[in-house]
C-alpha cells in the first residue's frame, strides 16, 4: 500500500480533511450555545451557570491552546491532530452522559483542550502544505469548514437537539470526531512539515511585543464583532420588531456572508497582501456597523448590511493568519495558537464591552461602539505593521 505521500489522490485530499475536521471543531464549540436552555433545564442549572458553558470553554481554549501546541512538538502532525479529535470526540462521551453541571462542564473544558490543539496545527500544517504565493487561499479553504459549521452545522445542532434532545447533539458530535480523526490517519502524510512547536518558541513570542502587537488585532477585530453579535436577537427584536423567524433569517444571511467572505478574503490576501487585506476589511467594517445604530431600516437594506458586514467581518482569520505565519514561519504553530487564543479573549472582552454598554446607553449604541472598537482594530494594524517594518529594516 502506498503511503500518504507516495499517493497524489491523497495529498489532494489533505486540506478538504483538514477542513472536515475544523468543520467538527466548529459544530462541537458554537451548537451548544442553541441549546443551552434545554440543558440548563435538564441540569437544575441557572442562568448564570449556564453561561458558564461557554466561559469555560473559553477560558481553557485560551490557557491551553498556547501551551499544548508549544508542548507538543516531539509529536507528528497526524498523530496529534488525529488523538485531539479523539479527546475532542471522549470529551462530546462526557458531556452527552452529564448527569450534573460539574460534569458537563469537565467535558466542556477537556473539549476546548482538544480543540485548542486541533484549530492552530491545522493552520501551520495547511500554511506548511502551501506556496507563499496560495497561502491566503489554502489557509481560506482550510478554514471553510469552521465557517461553514456556522452556517449548516450549528443550526442542524440545535434542530436536533430541540427534536431529539441535547444529549443526541453530543453523541453526534463524537462519531464526527471519530471519523475526522480516521480520516486525518488516512489522508495526512506521517512526514508532512511543520514547526513542531517548542516550549522556547512560546516564551520568545510572548516576550516580542511586535508580534503581541500584531497577535492583538485578532483580539479587537473579534471584539468589536461580538459586541454587537452577542445582543444580535434584542437588537432586531427592538429595533426591527422581528421574532424568531426574522432572527433566523438575519442569522442565515450573516452565515451565508461569511461563507463567501472567507473565500474572497484568502484571494485577495494572495493578490495584495495580508496586511492591505485586513485593512480594506476594517474600513468596510467601519463603514456598515452603525447601519445596527440606525434601525428601523427596510428589510433589504438590514439584510444587505448583515451580509456585506459577515463576509468582511468574517473574512479576516485566515488572512490574519497568513500575515503572522509569514513573520515567524519558524514558529508558526506556537504564534498561530496565541492568535486562536486571541480570537476567545475577543469574543469574551467583546461580549463583555457589549453588555456594559447596553447598560449604560442602550441596545441602539452597539453598532456605533462596534463600528469604534472597529477602527481601533485598524489603528492596531497600522501600528503594529509600521514596528514589524522597523525591525525589518534595523536587521
Amino acid at each position: 500500500m502506498p503511503s500518504p505521500t507516495d499517493d497524489p489522490k491523497r495529498g489532494a485530499l489533505l486540506i478538504p480533511v483538514l477542513s472536515a475536521a475544523n468543520f467538527t471543531i466548529g459544530v462541537g464549540a458554537f451548537m451548544v450555545i442553541g441549546v443551552l436552555g434545554p440543558i440548563a433545564g435538564d441540569l437544575s442549572m441557572t442562568e448564570a451557570e449556564a453561561g458558564l458553558i461557554i466561559t469555560v470553554y473559553a477560558v481553557a481554549y485560551m490557557i491551553g491552546s498556547p501551551l499544548l501546541v508549544a508542548s507538543t512538538g516531539g509529536f507528528g502532525r497526524r498523530n496529534l491532530l488525529a488523538g485531539a479529535l479523539v479527546v475532542f470526540a471522549a470529551a462530546a462521551v462526557l458531556m452527552a452522559l452529564a448527569e450534573s453541571a460539574a460534569a458537563l462542564l469537565a467535558g466542556r473544558a477537556l473539549a476546548a483542550i482538544a480543540a485548542g490543539v486541533v484549530s492552530p496545527v491545522v493552520a501551520a500544517t495547511a500554511a506548511a502544505s502551501a506556496t507563499p504565493e496560495t497561502r491566503g487561499r489554502v489557509l481560506a479553504a482550510a478554514f471553510f469548514g469552521l465557517t461553514l459549521s456556522q452556517v449548516v452545522g450549528v443550526p442542524m445542532g440545535v434542530w436536533v437537539g430541540y427534536t431529539y434532545g441535547w444529549r443526541v447533539d453530543f453523541w453526534a458530535i463524537a462519531a464526527l470526531s471519530l471519523l475526522a480523526a480516521v480520516a486525518i490517519r488516512r489522508f495526512v502524510p506521517k512526514d508532512i512539515a511543520a514547526d513542531p512547536g517548542r516550549l522556547a518558541d512560546l516564551g520568545a513570542a510572548l516576550a516580542d511585543w511586535r508580534a503581541m502587537l500584531a497577535i492583538s488585532f485578532t483580539t479587537i477585530f473579534v471584539g468589536a464583532a461580538y459586541l454587537f453579535y452577542t445582543f444580535v436577537a434584542p437588537v432586531l427584536e427592538a429595533g426591527m420588531g422581528m421574532g424568531r423567524d426574522g432572527v433566523s433569517l438575519f442569522l442565515l444571511v450573516c452565515g451565508f456572508g461569511a461563507v463567501a467572505g472567507n473565500l474572497m478574503a484568502g484571494r485577495l490576501a494572495d493578490r495584495i497582501g495580508p496586511a492591505r487585506t485586513l485593512g480594506l476589511l476594517c474600513l468596510v467594517v467601519i463603514a456598515v456597523l452603525p447601519v445596527f445604530s440606525m434601525l428601523p431600516t427596510p428589510a433589504w437594506a438590514l439584510y444587505l448590511a448583515a451580509f456585506v458586514w459577515s463576509a468582511f467581518g468574517w473574512g479576516f482569520f485566515a488572512v490574519q493568519q497568513m500575515r503572522l505565519f509569514a513573520r515567524a514561519p519558524q514558529q508558526g504553530g506556537v504564534i498561530l495558537s496565541l492568535n486562536a487564543a486571541a480570537l476567545y479573549l475577543g469574543m469574551s472582552l467583546g461580549s463583555a464591552l457589549g453588555a456594559a454598554l447596553v447598560a449604560w446607553v442602550g441596545l441602539h449604541a452597539l453598532g456605533w461602539g462596534a463600528s469604534a472598537l472597529a477602527a481601533l482594530a485598524l489603528l492596531n494594524l497600522v501600528v503594529a505593521e509600521r514596528a514589524l517594518a522597523l525591525r525589518g529594516a534595523a536587521a
